[in-house]
């Protein structure tokens, strides 16, 4: 159903497994760090503590992937690109069959923010959720406050002639509250606008 790899012109993207993933590597790309802090700020999720953790979560990604409830996948930088090949982040598609729709989602090493990534992603996921999967709807969104995260949906959203839906409040269980989350949209309509226009 999923691609189990994804290229673009600066990123591999593939599928996180046991098999196809070092659980070790993806341990420390969830756990360790300076920045592991400022990554999490705005996630719905905390850094791993555990070695098991991470085993459990390629667990799970697997069993999403089985069930078709999403594709969860490693982004690393290609050969051409600074720190080739190392794990930059992590980014998946969730899709709501019976609505007809998606939601992405990405966290990125902060080494590699500011750098596009976050949108050279999203475009290989959108041709995913429409040329594939033949999806009506892409949702992407962030928790109120990250600034940067804004700025990237917005970049893409834009680009594809999308939209801005609206603050829900309360809509996202964290760990001691409950966040405020920016909703966008990308139609089918609008995405084939955009790319064959």
């Amino acid at each position: 159903m999923f691609p189990e790899h994804i290229e673009t012109e600066r990123l591999h993207l593939e599928r996180i497994s046991h098999s196809s993933v070092d659980v070790f590597d993806l341990h420390e790309f969830y756990s360790d760090g300076d920045e592991v802090e400022e990554m999490y700020e705005y996630w719905d999720s905390s850094p791993h503590e555990t070695v098991k953790e991470t085993y459990d979560y390629l667990d799970e990604a697997e069993r999403l992937w089985d069930e078709t409830e999403g594709a969860k996948y490693v982004i690393r930088p290609k050969e051409e690109e600074d720190r080739a090949g190392v794990i930059a982040g992590t980014t998946g598609l969730y899709p709501d069959w019976e609505k007809r729709s998606a939601n992405l989602g990405i966290i990125l090493d902060k080494r590699f923010w500011g750098q596009g990534y976050s949108g050279e992603r999203s475009d290989a996921l959108l041709a995913v959720a429409f040329d594939r999967l033949n999806l009506e709807l892409v949702v992407a969104t962030h928790i109120d406050g990250n600034e940067k995260s804004r700025r990237a949906i917005n970049k893409y959203v834009e680009r594809y002639n999308g939209q801005y839906d609206g603050l829900l409040r309360n809509w996202l269980p964290l760990t001691d509250t409950v966040a405020d989350v920016h909703r966008y949209t990308i139609s089918r309509e609008e995405y084939f606008e955009a790319t064959e226009g």
